[in-house]
């Protein structure tokens, strides 16, 4: 397999994935934002990724697969550590609102590939737009530098869960027939 340019910008989102923990963990008055700036740029790096494979028609079927496993891992990562700093009821519950949204959508993309309905399931426009939110709810929690920063970051990531919630509906809606067939 010969590896080319979007595949290469996915596979450094995942091999920053430890430095990312790493630092968010470091013992510095900087940590933060150098974990939050590390977070955007693997956020920049997905979108870049497709955009590239589109644009220079480097789309693969490693690509294809990698891509949304490393867009989850960064955002699940992400989630958890911005859980695990504020220990706070009012960020985990919208944080475990888009991690369980994450896992549901992947199984139901993965059992309507097995059913042959996969193309069903496309990217919404509601679900870019919930991404484009969470990141930036991620990457403020995650800066926290200063208390306008963690109100924008609170304010995105229950409008990023509730636009999680609303495409999951829409999904559904969309398999509902192929879920409940006999």
């Amino acid at each position: 397999m010969r590896l080319n340019i979007p595949t290469c910008l996915t596979l450094f989102r995942l091999i920053i994935v430890p430095f990312f923990i790493i630092v968010f963990y470091l013992p510095f008055s900087n940590a933060s934002f150098y974990s939050a700036i590390i977070f955007i740029l693997a956020a920049l790096t997905d979108w870049f990724d497709g955009f590239l494979a589109r644009k220079l028609n480097q789309t693969t079927c490693f690509g294809a697969f990698l891509d949304p496993v490393a867009d989850k891992i960064i955002v699940v990562i992400g989630l958890i550590l911005i859980i695990e700093y504020f220990h706070s009821f009012w960020i985990t519950i919208p944080s475990l609102i888009m991690i369980i949204r994450e896992i549901i959508i992947s199984s139901l993309r993965e059992w309507m590939a097995e059913i042959g309905k996969n193309n069903l399931l496309s990217v919404s426009l509601i679900s870019k737009l919930k991404t484009s939110i969470q990141m930036l709810a991620i990457f403020s929690l995650l800066w926290k530098e200063t208390y306008i920063i963690i109100i924008i970051g609170i304010l995105s990531l229950y409008v990023s869960s509730i636009l999680a919630f609303l495409s999951m509906l829409k999904y559904f809606y969309i398999a509902w027939r192929d879920l409940f067939r006999n």
